[in-house]
């Protein structure tokens, strides 16, 4: 069995145990963490977006920082800048918020290109630049952002490429039923203990040696050569799909991949199978498609092609070892 199945089963309990009837954005969540990538959440305002993220890097026992997206942040507020320090007659580098284990961008879309490209970097490179200098980030560098799906006033939307750069799109929704009537019980008891106003939090639940593993656990999760033309044949149907005018890229589905193998850590598994794959399409490739003008006025969407591919390519028989 993998190293990463413990450490993962571990984080998705602490996390269910603070972000009630959310257990589909917290798989993907740490699905996407356990790939090596990043992860933008969207999700209507109060769904518990910024209360996820931060109970995950407490779960994780990582350092967290937030960064409030506005039209008027410069890149210097994200990166840092280098200032002049009177008593050394030297300038001394100021570092950003950026400089973190778990960077939480909240409502990314709200800030302009310009800025947006200085966490792009980030992303990619793992490092910033300041006054033409590079500084490396911390090693694990993951960065959790949001938008709200629903407002679009004095939005910047995303560029492709880098939207292309968060390796899933993990979707909040608001809770069923009964799940939104224990958020409101458990509010009505830490009222009673004296807790009104706060928000619960999860315990450190991993050491550092395992959060460092965790980071690139699925990598460890066995794959047939019947899974990976599986995989080869979904993106090849979602590309010749009528209602594509940009498919998915070979790095679009490595990124399903990787998501995938994750998936199956979270199932106690460390062998992937077809259904792990299907689950992890959605958000792994939707933010990728761009659709023609004519099917979105059809009320076809990125999702509608993505599960049809799920539905007409075959599953091979051999899905484990």
């Amino acid at each position: 069995m993998s190293e990463g199945v413990g450490p993962a089963v571990r984080m998705a309990e602490a996390l269910d145990a603070v972000l009630v009837g959310q257990r589909t954005a917290i798989e993907g969540l740490l699905a996407g963490y356990m790939a090596g990538g990043h992860v933008l959440l969207e999700g209507p305002p109060g769904v518990g977006k910024t209360l996820l993220a931060r109970a995950f890097a407490a779960a994780l026992g990582a350092r967290f920082a937030r960064i409030q997206f506005t039209p008027d942040l410069m890149p210097t507020d994200v990166t840092g800048t280098n200032v002049f320090d009177p008593a050394t007659r030297a300038f001394k580098l100021m570092s950003g918020p950026l400089f973190t284990q778990v960077l939480m961008a909240d409502e990314i879309n709200r800030t302009p290109p310009k800025t947006q490209s200085a966490l792009l970097e980030a992303m990619q490179e793992g490092q910033a630049t300041i006054d033409g200098v590079s500084h490396a980030l911390e090693a694990g560098f993951f960065v959790i952002a949001t938008q709200n799906p629903v407002e679009f006033e004095g939005t910047y939307p995303l560029p492709e490429a880098q939207l292309d750069r968060f390796l899933m799109r993990v979707e909040i929704a608001l809770p069923d039923a009964a799940a939104e009537t224990e958020i409101y019980r458990r509010a009505v008891k830490h009222e009673l203990a004296g807790w009104a106003g706060r928000e619960v939090q999860a315990a450190p639940v991993l050491g550092p040696a395992e959060a460092s593993a965790l980071r690139t656990a699925s990598q460890g999760v066995h794959v047939t050569d019947e899974l990976l033309d599986y995989l080869q044949k979904l993106a090849a149907v979602v590309r010749r799909s009528p209602h594509v005018e940009l498919g998915v890229s070979p790095r679009g589905a490595l990124a399903a991949l990787s998501a995938g193998r994750a998936m199956a850590l979270l199932s106690e598994r460390d062998f992937l199978l077809p259904d792990d794959l299907k689950q992890v399409l959605v958000p792994a490739w939707a933010h990728r498609i761009i659709l023609s003008a004519e099917s979105e006025l059809e009320g076809h969407t990125a999702r509608s092609v993505v599960d049809d591919a799920a539905r007409t390519v075959e599953v091979p028989h051999q899905g484990a070892r």
